[in-house]
């Protein structure tokens, strides 16, 4: 008898991996953000982590959302459209041209102000002031760097039930690389043990776009 563990499914192709990423349609407000954001130098989320935004947001029926890092709206836009119709997203960016384009791009897709309280400065001086257990969501795409203080403060923020997301947890193929030792790949890693290391979360880490790590709060 042949077990499951002797038949490793076999890695993506490169096509199979953009027909998934390509599988869930994109909205024309959010791929003008995503233009927007590449040509101020920006690297928006990918289309299939967008998609998944989505659905995260609207399988915890998510009303308030912290997110390090605006880039544009270009997460905000699919977060806001998973979250409930009266939800408010938080977004925290230490520059605040990131969030100027941002708010234009959510005006333009029908979300008022009172719905996406953007918050320019440093992310580790903002994050203690709100609030504890009182976010359905924190996604953390902001400074690598800082990924492992975003990771302390999210255990602090989050009601149980409610999810850590954490963007670009592969870092371009680095992370899993054991020879690999670049200052964003090692603080990623940290990251990563740190989420394990609290044994408050059942976790998953997804090969979307530049790894996703969802991990849901016990």
């Amino acid at each position: 008898m042949t077990h499951i563990a002797d038949s490793p499914i076999p890695a993506p192709t490169a096509e199979s991996w953009s027909f998934a990423e390509a599988h869930s349609p994109i909205a024309d407000g959010l791929q003008q953000a995503r233009v927007e954001a590449v040509q101020a130098g920006l690297t928006p989320v990918s289309q299939g982590v967008a998609s998944a935004l989505t659905v995260l947001a609207k399988a915890v029926n998510a009303r308030t959302v912290v997110e390090i890092g605006t880039a544009l709206g270009t997460s905000a836009l699919p977060l806001l459209a998973g979250m409930t119709s009266d939800g408010v997203l938080t977004s925290i960016d230490s520059e605040a041209d990131n969030q100027l384009p941002a708010r234009s791009f959510l005006n333009a897709a029908g979300y008022p102000p009172s719905r996406c309280r953007l918050i320019a400065g440093a992310p580790l001086e903002i994050l203690p002031k709100l609030r504890d257990g009182a976010y359905d969501i924190v996604f953390i795409n902001g400074d690598k760097l800082e990924y492992v203080e975003y990771v302390a403060a999210a255990l602090r923020l989050l009601r149980p039930g409610g999810l850590l997301i954490i963007h670009d947890v592969l870092w371009y193929n680095t992370v899993a690389d054991p020879g690999r030792e670049g200052d964003e790949t090692i603080i990623i890693r940290e990251a990563l043990d740190a989420v394990r290391a609290a044994d408050s979360y059942t976790t998953t880490l997804l090969t979307v776009g530049n790894g996703l790590l969802v991990a849901v709060k016990d």
